[in-house]
């Protein structure tokens, strides 16, 4: 058994088809079949299920599979840190975050990280905090900003740093505001045309949940929309959105407001939380190098300068 093998054997997993993983591993169909046919011989079990058209993992191949990815991240993990003895002068960092913190902490953090270290390729994975910590747990990532006040990290081989607590706002136009200056009470917001961003936003979920414990429906005028479309939609006056408070870092024409939970009818129910927490996430089980090292410390930096810029974000405590 090699690292070809397993390279072979994962690649055919993510595809589902042999010919396919043989253009990207830049491989002859043969020459891929006859590892995967040696890989079998000396594990002495079948990977793959071999059917006309239909191409699945058996109960081994299901097995193999994370034990496989971990052990190329792990190859991978040796190589690059080999570089990184130059100087950081080669090297590379996969970093993983959500939209809202894209456009913000992680394009602060990347600028001078650019500056400090030109000779370092920065990788970026722009996911909801599910999605990253799957590619964290699977070697695909090096670092991960998490909503961990939606995402809780429980997986043994991930380690966590909670950075940051933000505030959910109210996004509005600058030129055309639908809402008069002010804290913005939750049931006086639902009356106001609203833009709501995709299911694949968690931020989605937690709107839904605050309206929900007021027993509310928002005005919802434009649904579906991602990041950047939300709020130019809301710069152009079409309706407000609720967003975090780091997405309106560096976005002059749209202005946040304050956002107020409004009394739930039930004083046993539980009350809506207008904040989330924001956690750095990355593999416990094997030690990050010197370019992912140096992205973590510029990352809490970063975070602290935000931190002290704005009002509706803090250093978590």
């Amino acid at each position: 058994m090699n690292l070809e093998q397993l390279r072979g054997f994962v690649t055919i997993a993510r595809v589902g088809h042999f010919t396919h993983a043989a253009e990207v591993l830049h491989l002859s169909q043969p020459s891929l079949s006859r590892q995967i046919s040696t890989l079998e011989h000396d594990l002495g079990a079948t990977l793959l299920n071999r059917t006309r058209g239909n191409l699945t993992l058996t109960a081994a191949g299901h097995a193999l599979l994370p034990l496989a990815t971990r052990m190329l991240a792990d190859e991978e993990s040796i190589r690059v840190e080999m570089a990184e003895l130059a100087g950081l002068r080669r090297g590379r960092v996969r970093l993983g975050a959500p939209p809202t913190l894209c456009a913000s902490l992680v394009a602060e953090v990347l600028e001078t990280y650019h500056v400090q270290f030109p000779g370092i390729e920065l990788q970026i994975s722009e996911a909801g905090s599910r999605l990253l910590l799957e590619q964290l747990t699977g070697g695909q990532l090096d670092l991960a900003l998490i909503v961990t006040s939606e995402h809780a990290v429980t997986e043994p081989s991930l380690a966590h740093t909670e950075l940051l607590v933000e505030q959910l706002v109210v996004a509005d136009s600058v030129q055309h505001p639908q809402l008069a200056d002010g804290p913005v009470d939750l049931r006086d917001l639902a009356r106001v045309p609203q833009i709501t961003f995709s299911p694949s936003y968690d931020l989605r979920a937690a709107t839904h949940k605050a309206y929900q414990a007021l027993e509310l429906t928002p005005n919802v005028v434009i649904d579906g929309g991602e990041m950047d479309a939300v709020l130019r939609f809301v710069q152009v006056g079409l309706g407000a959105a609720i967003v975090p408070a780091t997405a309106l870092v560096g976005r002059p024409e749209v202005q946040a407001k304050e956002l107020r939970a409004s009394p739930a009818k039930d004083p046993r129910q539980v009350q809506p939380s207008l904040e989330r927490t924001i956690g750095l996430a990355h593999r416990r089980d094997t030690p990050p190098g010197a370019a992912a090292s140096a992205m973590h410390q510029l990352l809490v930096q970063t975070a602290g300068q935000l931190a002290q810029r704005h009002a509706q974000i803090s250093l978590r405590s």
